[in-house]
């Protein structure tokens, strides 16, 4: 690093003094760390010019803005202040390396999130599945990665970077540069796609939030011109490509590529990603792709795999609203007066179906009884990722036993209103819960809820997911079942 000093005589001294007197103590900091990080081999190539205060300060801002940085003690000015300077972790853009002219970057991997690493192969790539490496050309030496000079990557391609535990049990990738040819078996024309179907696939929700919903965010954004890639996935099922095989094809009409028993290698040209990418729980941000894509393209998708038109329940009109109740038998979130739940459905005008899914249930079968439905109602588990199913401005009640509104809103309350249904959450009572018969109404368990938690995360699921039941008020919820008839209504007469 250089740094020049204009000498003037004895102006130029006091201008050098008066300098050294108004560095604050974040100059000072910000210099000290540079040579702290020039002499670990963290080289910079500046060039900067500090003939006064105020290039002095232009010079501190750009530094405060590069290392995002902060001074914890002020008016020290010694060695200690590195000390004082918590350096946060770098954002992605921060630290690109900027291609000079004739050079672009083959390998661009992205590890800034909190969800998901990604990495862009910008060459013809070979993978071979035997040994799961991704071979990136590298014929020339106008080329770089991300980040600088790395040239052998490893990425687990689940969004759930955050639990070490799952992402553990996830296949890792190796992506490497190479500039030796690599034998190609099977030559695609098409770009790849590459991720895992491990973690919590088998469970509906986490199928769609840690699956299906990244899998259609990722396409939107690396693919936003309409071109379909080919999709690699590791941890690849038999029962997985069967259960979702209508759904996979929106996505690619090519073969999918099963890393775990494919031996051949196979090459692919121009660009390959690796990684999905999620905006959150059951959440699409439309600001983050290139064509605004929403939760509600995505519904539009499932509709376009399901949606048959030959189901007997849309051949003809039906006279009443159609309910249909997600049902379920076991020891948690089981609504204990369910059949009182459907009486009182039926006095207030439905006709009723009661949907009790399992890990066999034709997922064909199940949209055609549940988007020719008006109105869905459950207790807040799995089984209500069906309402992706619904057609907008049907209703969706979801029913939140205790200590779990966050959840509740999370996992359904927000994409349900995002694909445009009428979304009602009816929040039990502490009396309605069967905690009350455990624990007793004045325990902490149900009056202070959030406090139970706070102090014990697990407590969320050992207590108030799986060791919960409902019995439900029905003069409470004859007012939730009335709105959403007349919504019903409503929403039967625009048909």
């Amino acid at each position: 690093m250089m740094i020049k000093m204009k000498k003037k005589g004895s102006t130029g001294c006091s201008t050098t003094t008066t300098m050294m007197i108004g560095m604050t103590a974040f100059a000072v900091s910000v210099l000290l760390y540079l040579i702290h990080r020039l002499s670990t081999g963290f080289l910079f190539n500046i060039n900067d010019s500090i003939s006064s205060p105020s290039a002095l300060s232009k010079l501190t801002e750009k530094y405060q803005g590069i290392f995002k940085s902060e001074l914890i003690k002020e008016k020290t000015h010694d060695d200690h202040d590195l000390m004082n300077i918590i350096e946060k972790q770098p954002t992605y853009e921060e630290h690109q390396p900027k291609p000079k002219p004739n050079q672009f970057i083959i390998i661009n991997c992205d590890t800034s999130h909190d969800r998901y690493d990604l990495c862009i192969l910008n060459s013809t790539t070979t993978l071979d599945p035997t040994n799961s490496t991704f071979y990136v050309d590298n014929d020339s030496s106008s080329v770089i990665t991300t980040p600088p000079n790395k040239t052998i990557h490893k990425i687990r391609p689940y969004p759930r970077k955050w639990e070490n535990f799952t992402m553990a049990r996830i296949k890792e990738l190796t992506i490497v540069t190479t500039s030796t040819k690599i034998d190609c078996q099977i030559q695609h024309q098409a770009p790849a796609l590459v991720f895992s179907a491990g973690g919590y696939t088998g469970n509906l929700f986490h199928d769609f939030n840690d699956g299906f919903i990244p899998l259609f965010v990722t396409i939107r954004s690396a693919f936003p011109n309409g071109i379909a890639p080919i999709l690699v996935v590791s941890h690849c099922r038999e029962w997985w490509l069967k259960k979702y095989a209508e759904l996979l094809r929106q996505f690619s009409p090519y073969p999918i590529i099963n890393l775990d028993n494919d031996s051949k290698t196979h090459c692919f040209p121009s660009t390959t990603t690796v990684g999905l990418i999620s905006h959150g729980y059951m959440t699409i941000n439309p600001t983050l792709l290139p064509n605004s894509d929403s939760f509600l393209d995505f519904r539009k998708l499932v509709g376009s795999a399901y949606d048959t038109k030959t189901s007997h329940y849309n051949q003809q009109a039906p006279s009443r609203p159609r309910l249909v109740l997600t049902s379920r038998t076991g020891r948690s979130r089981v609504i204990l007066n369910q059949a009182e739940v459907i009486l009182l459905a039926k006095e207030v005008g439905f006709e009723v179906s009661v949907f009790e899914p399992n890990e066999h249930t034709s997922l064909k079968q199940a949209y055609k009884l549940i988007n020719s439905s008006h109105v869905m109602v459950g207790v807040h588990r799995a089984a209500l990722t069906h309402s992706l199913f619904l057609r907008p401005k049907s209703i969706l009640i979801q029913v939140v036993p205790v200590g779990i509104d966050w959840l509740a809103e999370t996992c359904f309350g927000k994409s349900a209103k995002d694909m445009g249904l009428e979304y009602m959450e009816c929040r039990i009572n502490v009396n309605e819960s069967s905690l009350v018969d455990k624990y007793g109404k004045d325990h902490l368990v149900l009056k202070d809820p959030k406090a139970v938690m706070k102090d014990n995360l697990s407590h969320t699921k050992d207590i108030y997911l799986n060791d919960q039941n409902v019995n439900v008020d029905l003069v409470r919820f004859r007012r939730y079942l009335t709105s959403a008839y007349k919504k019903a209504k409503i929403f039967m007469d625009e048909l």
